[in-house]
């Protein structure tokens, strides 16, 4: 019996001993890995603020945090040119996307027209198609939203009765894009700018998920 509780106690601390040692290499991987992924992360929004709001001799300003109506966190960074500031990056995120969040850096001008944008992350969305937002709203696209004003233009896709044209087979994913970029417009102005993404995503979710009577209906199902 002394024998069977000696290497019990034997495994015990040996497993303590691996545990700890574990913990210790893991600790001292994500210290040496943790600050080159923020620093990636920092480039690639900095990048992304001078993309959407372009100039030569741009300077960009302390970045301001709110909370955007959907109860996301967003940031605003002013943009400044000759200490005159000439437009602003809105950092802001949809939760209404096919596969989850979808973070967008939106470019505005003084007066609140969009100059251009830059999707962060969208990795959740189809691929092959919601993974198009990148592009389709660019200027001279399909759903171009450049020069456009969300205070003015009915920036919800036209299904919904408005003036942008859809993603092909990505609705959600294009509610989703116009719905942070409402968010956006929303943190930089305080206006309630509308979006339909909430409530018609979630009636499409719905009747998604409702069984398939036959197998041309099945790819439907799978997709947006």
């Amino acid at each position: 019996m002394a024998k069977l509780e000696n290497s019990l106690k034997n495994m015990v601390l040996s497993l303590t001993a691996i545990t700890v040692v574990v913990g210790c290499l893991l600790g001292y991987v994500a210290s040496i890995t943790d600050a080159p992924i923020k620093a990636a992360a920092d480039a690639k929004q900095q990048k992304a603020i001078t993309d959407v709001v372009p100039g030569e001799g741009n300077t960009v300003g302390e970045e301001v945090k709110k909370v955007a109506a959907n109860g996301t966190d967003a940031s605003i960074f002013p943009v400044m040119n000759g200490g005159k500031v000439v437009g602003h990056a809105v950092k802001a995120i949809s939760k209404n996307g096919f596969g989850g969040n979808i973070t967008v850096m939106i470019g505005f001008d003084v007066e609140g027209n969009i100059l251009g944008y830059s999707v962060l992350d969208c990795s959740n969305e189809t691929p092959g198609l919601g993974a198009k937002m990148p592009d389709w709203f660019q200027k001279g696209q399909k759903g171009d939203v450049i020069g456009k004003n969300p205070a003015k233009n009915n920036l919800t896709v036209s299904k919904d009765g408005g003036e942008v044209d859809a993603i092909t087979a990505a609705t959600i994913s294009s509610r989703a894009f116009l719905d942070a970029l409402a968010q956006a417009a929303g943190v930089l102005t305080g206006a309630d700018v509308a979006t339909s993404a909430s409530k018609q995503n979630k009636e499409e979710e719905v009747s998604a998920n409702e069984p398939c009577a036959a197998d041309s209906c099945a790819q439907q199902c799978l997709t947006e």
